[in-house]
Order: structure tokens, then C-alpha cells, then sequence
């Protein structure tokens, strides 16, 4: 089958099943693995605007079809296909090896193909990704569908103008490009973002249901998300998606919202074929009272059989949860609260409140028929020591004790790892906020994410913590949570043992890996290699149980019949692109950017 373009996902490491890599808790509290299989959700609003317009897209997602199974050969699956580009993500920064060994593999198979890459993290290195012989585009920005079709456009009728292309970097024989980031859209309502209706079509349409698998268990646990918005308002230190890193990375001062109708018509949608959460990425109340009055009122229409799980950036007084409470029948949220010091929240910028405020909202939630609340503290967060990093835990029981012992409350515990975010406050001016960088350039962390222990993948210190203050607080805050969870019996003793036995193990083969590492360069790799296979087990959910993040529900999917009729339906959508792109054959050509984004040669 012949593809316009075919878009792939790396692991964070590509060689992962050979390497002996002890990853520890650096995933603990995401749904992927320490492989980072899941795949960022533009690649499928990417995919989705394309088709549109007549493409033919194909998402692989070789990291999970690497993880699903050993014996998977990725150089003899990409050879078999034939398309005019290839796109790969570089979003997250602990893809940096993985993305780039997968690009050098492609080439090496199809000389004459263009591969493109995009993400935040691309956009933050697109000046060194653009110098490997390997990589021909780099597409910047949080919003590239629109500028993807451009390009697209351009790689089938040959033409080479590619400076006429906001926000790409790009070579053509010796020449290099960085073309000037303007196209910062102000809104995604034009968008599907995620594109699960393209998600949906593709199984039927390319008949391969494993390539596009969002994670590994997805078929066993289908979770979905939405994203509310591009850029954000909030400006956490740490975070590479903060106010002041989507300003510097991606040119974008505003905040670009989806509307709370279009949020709705996509949860409508998911419900045809999912039984499983749905996931409201960032905090709603970002947008304004309006715009959340306004999504409530139209959930509570829907009469919704999803629990629906909601981020909270801030303190929310209860009439916030009441509001949640009347528009749906299932309801959980999640806090990053990262600290129980209030000095240290407030100078990072999370949940910039008292103590008695944290409280107050976990209450407000559980008095207001809130399912589960997931609450997560950080280790190696700004102004943070050993002892405070520990001491964590003795808030969580504070809180257990003044919300009455409540069992809906999943306390959680885990390092800033592997790297700090490109772009992130405390990446850019590091001495300000008490960091020491290890890690600089790309070829930095693409080295370090292969070091065998996540100490040495560690991509920072503090002012008041090494690479082994960091480890240590990290697993003797994960055995006091541990033994705090026992006491108030909300793990169970086989979970207890389990846990404490993985922890243990983790110290010992840190301290293990520390006295190999020691050794000549030459004899690295065959000890390595002895400890491979034990170590592949404590790589997942080394600190904590492995359904603590799960939501249980009776049933993942909706019946055959809502789940064929939602295929067709997608095909037929499909088939109707597919005419209109016959009968105006000139269509996509002629697509153009609003006058007010185009700027291109500005």
C-alpha cells in the first residue's frame, strides 16, 4: 500500500531490548513504560487534517510494536513501505536517542525519502537535528497541521520553495533554512486534536489495528484525553510547557483554546466506542468563568456513562466540584502538588496556596461525589532537600488524617527524570533557580538516556542535592509511602511486599551498576549484559503498585454494534474526502494560511 506520508514513534532508547538499562520510577506515574511508547496526541491531529485533505497517513507506533513483541524486526517493517515522506516525533526530550537511530535506520532504507521531524523538543534543537545527514525538515511550533500540508504539497510537485514555509527549518543541498517561527494559531476549533476519528478510521481503512496503539495494554485499558488548549497560563518552573517556555520555544504569548462545544462533540464521540476515562488535559478554569460554565452545561446534556478525570492546577472552592458533580455521573482529578513545603510551591508556581487551601479542595472534591483523586509529590523541584523531599510523606498522612481517612485519595511519589524540560524557567537560567546543568546540547541527552542506571541518565543537580541525594530521597520517601499506605490499609500486604522488594532491589542494583561502571570501558558491556533480564523487571512501577493510576470500570468498550457503526461512519467520511479531492483535484494545492498567520516571508 502506497502512504503520502507515514508518521512514527520511537522509544526512548531504540536498542532498549538489548541495553541493560535500570530505569527505575522515571515513568512510574505516566501510562507508558520506561520505553515511552505512548506517542504524542498532535501526531494523530497531524494524520487527521492531512487526510482531510486526500493524504494517505499511516501511524506506526514502533516502540509499542518493539514492546509487544521481542522478536519484532523494525528495519524489515519500514522497508516494505513505500510512501513520499516519513515524520518523526521528537516531543519529549527522553525520545532523543530512539527518534534519532530510528531516522538514521529509515534513511539507510529509503535514501531518497524526506524525514521530517516536529514536537516541542524538536522545535528547541531543530539547529542540530537539521545538521544530522539524516533529517531533512524540522517543522517547529505547537501547531503544525496546517504548515504539514504545505510542505506535503510541495514534496509531491517537487517544488523546493521551501522558505516559503513559516516556522520550518529545512536543507537543500548545502543550504540551510531557519524560516521565521510566525504561524502561531489562536484557536484549535479547525482542528481534532486528538484525532481519534482518524484513530478510528485508520484500523479500518489500512486493516492494521496494533500499528497506531496509543500504549502498551491500551486494548486492555483504552483510556483517552483531550487536550483543552495550546500553550498555557500558569508558569512552573520545571515545566517545558509553561507560560514562559511556549513564549521563548514557540513563539506563542497567548493561550489557544478549544471551545467547551467542540470538547464536547469530541467526548460525545469517544463514548460511541470507549467505556473508559476520559482525561481533560490542563486545568479548564484556564479559559475563564464562561468558558467553564459553559462546558459544564453541556456535559450535564449528555448524560455520560465515562467517568471523566479533570487536571487542577490551583486551590478550587466548592463550588467548582459542584459544578463538576451536577454535569457528570463519574468524576476523579488529579494534583501535581509536588511539595508539601508552601514556600517552594509558591516560588515553582503549582498550587500556589496554603496548606489549609490543599486540604480544603481535596474535601470540597470528596464531599462532591468525587470518585479518586491522584495526588503526586516530586523529588528535585527548586529550593528542595533531602529532608524535604522525605518529609513529604508525613503531609501525606496529615491529609489522610484531616479527610477522614478517605481511601479515594492514591498518594504518589517520583523523581523529576530523567531530563529538566528545554525552554522550562529552570533550564534556561539554571543558576537562578538552583540547578546545575549536566546536560546541554541534544547530543548531551541523547547520550545520557542510555547510561544504565536513571541516576546516570540524570540530566541535572540541585544546590542542595547530588545525582545520589536525588536517587536516595526518591526510594526512602517510595518506602516511607509505602509503609504510610500500609498503616492506613490502603495497600494490601502482598502490594506492601511487592513494592518494598522492587525498592530494595533498585538500590542494590544502582549501587551494583555504580561498581561496573568502575571497571575498563571494554568490560562494561558483557557485565552489563549478565544483569539484563533482572533488571527488566524492576523497570515497571518500581515505587508504586501498578493499578494504583488505573480507573477500574466494568466494561472498556461500547458494543459491537455502536463500534462497526462508528468504522463505517469513519470510512465514509473517508470515501467523501476522497470525492471532493477528485472533483477539485486542485484543492489542496490551493490551500492557503489566513492572511493574518501566513507572514512568510516575514
Amino acid at each position: 500500500m502506497k502512504y503520502d506520508i507515514v508518521l512514527l514513534h520511537a522509544p526512548s532508547v531504540h536498542d532498549f531490548r538489548k541495553n541493560s538499562l535500570l530505569a527505575g520510577p522515571i515513568s512510574d506515574v505516566v501510562p507508558s513504560s520506561p520505553v515511552f511508547e505512548m506517542y504524542p496526541i498532535g501526531l494523530t491531529s497531524i494524520a487527521d487534517y492531512l487526510e482531510r485533505y486526500g493524504l494517505r497517513v499511516k501511524i506506526i507506533n514502533i516502540a509499542n510494536r518493539m514492546l509487544m513483541n521481542e522478536n519484532f524486526d523494525v528495519e524489515k517493517k519500514l522497508k516494505k513501505i513505500q510512501t513520499k515522506a516519513f515524520g518523526i516525533d521528537l516531543h519529549w526530550l527522553p525520545h532523543a536517542h530512539g527518534s534519532i537511530e530510528l531516522a538514521k535506520i529509515v534513511k539507510s532504507l529509503h535514501p531518497a525519502t524526506p524525514i521530517i521531524f516536529g514536537g516541542l523538543s524538536a522545535t528547541y534543537y531543530h539547529k542540530e537535528l537539521i545538521e544530522y545527514p539524516f533529517i531533512d525538515f524540522v517543522m517547529r511550533g505547537d501547531s503544525t497541521e496546517k504548515l504539514m500540508l504545505l510542505l506535503m504539497n510541495m514534496i509531491d510537485l517537487g517544488n523546493t520553495h521551501y522558505a516559503d514555509i513559516p516556522n520550518l527549518t529545512w536543507k537543500k543541498d548545502t543550504e540551510v533554512g531557519y524560516n521565521p517561527l510566525t504561524f502561531v494559531p489562536k484557536d484549535l476549533d479547525d482542528i481534532d486534536v486528538p484525532g481519534y476519528r482518524y484513530t478510528i478510521r485508520s484500523v479500518f481503512k489500512y486493516k492494521n489495528f496494533l500499528d497506531p496503539l496509543p500504549y502498551n495494554g491500551w486494548l486492555q485499558y483504552p483510556n483517552t484525553a483531550l487536550l483543552t488548549a495550546r500553550g498555557c497560563t500558569q508558569n512552573c518552573l520545571i515545566c517545558g510547557g509553561s507560560r514562559e517556555a511556549y513564549d521563548q520555544n514557540c513563539n506563542r504569548n497567548l493561550l489557544a483554546l478549544r471551545s467547551p462545544a467542540k470538547l464536547i462533540e469530541d467526548i460525545q464521540f469517544i463514548s460511541r466506542f470507549s467505556r473508559a476515562p476520559i482525561f481533560i488535559l490542563h486545568d479548564l478554569r484556564q479559559g475563564g468563568r464562561e468558558y467553564v460554565d459553559e462546558f459544564f452545561s453541556r456535559l450535564k446534556k449528555l448524560n455520560l456513562k465515562n467517568e471523566i478525570v479533570f487536571e487542577l492546577f490551583q486551590y478550587a472552592d466548592v463550588d467548582f466540584f459542584q459544578k463538576m458533580n451536577d454535569s457528570c455521573a463519574k468524576y476523579s482529578i488529579e494534583i501535581t502538588l509536588e511539595t508539601h513545603d508552601e514556600n517552594i510551591r509558591r516560588y515553582n508556581g503549582k498550587f500556589s496556596c496554603t496548606n489549609e487551601k490543599v486540604i480544603d479542595t481535596l474535601n470540597f472534591a470528596l464531599k462532591n461525589g468525587c470518585k479518586k483523586i491522584d495526588l503526586f509529590f516530586m523529588v528535585g523541584i527548586p529550593g528542595q532537600t533531602y529532608q524535604s523531599a522525605v518529609e513529604n510523606i508525613d503531609f501525606c498522612e496529615t491529609i489522610h488524617l484531616a479527610c477522614n481517612k478517605d481511601p479515594r485519595i492514591f498518594y504518589f511519589v517520583a523523581p523529576l527524570a530523567p531530563f529538566l524540560d528545554p525552554a522550562s524557567p529552570a533550564f534556561e537560567h539554571p543558576e537562578i533557580h538552583g540547578y546545575k546543568r549536566l546536560c546541554h546540547t541534544l547530543e548531551d541527552h541523547r547520550k545520557a538516556i542510555t547510561q544504565p542506571s536513571w541516576k546516570h541518565m540524570l540530566s541535572y543537580e540541585t544546590k542542595d542535592m547530588t545525582r545520589d541525594d536525588i536517587v536516595n530521597s526518591t526510594y526512602e520517601a517510595a518506602n516511607k509511602l509505602n509503609e504510610f499506605k500500609l498503616k492506613y490499609q490502603l495497600i494490601d500486604q502482598a502490594g506492601y511486599k511487592d513494592i518494598k522488594w522492587k525498592i530494595e532491589q533498585s538500590i542494590a542494583y544502582i549501587e551494583k551498576i555504580d561498581v561496573l561502571l568502575s571497571l575498563p570501558v571494554e568490560e562494561q558491556a558483557g557485565e552489563l549484559e549478565k544483569i539484563h533480564r533482572e533488571i527488566v523487571e524492576l523497570n515497571s512501577y518500581s515505587i508504586c503498585g501498578k493499578n494504583e493510576l488505573k480507573w477500574e470500570v466494568p466494561k472498556n468498550y461500547a458494543n459491537f454494534f455502536s463500534l462497526a457503526l462508528v468504522g463505517l461512519e469513519q470510512l465514509y467520511v473517508d470515501y467523501a474526502n476522497k470525492i471532493r479531492n477528485q472533483l477539485q483535484p486542485k484543492l489542496r494545492q490551493q490551500f492557503k494560511l489566513e492572511p493574518e498567520q501566513r507572514k512568510l516571508k516575514a
